[in-house]
């Protein structure tokens, strides 16, 4: 049974980095794709990041592009997201979740309720 999770979270003040990791345990936990969902207060929880399997396809939200890295090790158990230039709209909860399917991962609107993996989240705050 695969399982994953977050950490890494933490307080920045804007412009600065954090690093968030996303740790999968079990046999097949390398073959699946891995993604990074958020939500903000009052909002609702959206699309961040995504890496497939193999390692070689990403996929990015259009507000993140250029400033957040996803990336996986070479046995594709650890997930991370390098997050730079860090905005204040970027504080909220940040969720690791996996499927098998690619497309169900980088479904938008989101279908994060739907995917197979899901992890508790961690807070990243971002301030003046």
């Amino acid at each position: 049974q695969a399982q994953l999770a977050e950490s890494g979270g933490g307080s920045v003040e804007t412009g600065g980095s954090l690093r968030l990791s996303c740790l999968g345990s079990g046999n097949t936990f390398s073959d699946y794709n891995v993604g990074w969902f958020r939500q903000a207060p009052g909002q609702e929880r959206e699309f961040v990041a995504a890496i497939d399997w193999s390692g070689t396809g990403t996929d990015y939200a259009d507000s993140v592009q250029g400033r957040f890295y996803i990336w996986r090790t070479s046995d594709k158990k650890t997930v991370y997201l390098q997050m730079n230039s860090l905005k204040l709209e970027d504080t909220a909860v940040y969720y690791c979740a996996a499927d098998l399917n690619w497309g169900r991962l980088i479904a938008r609107p989101n279908v994060y309720m739907s995917l197979e993996l899901r992890g508790q989240g961690t807070q990243v705050t971002v301030s003046t």
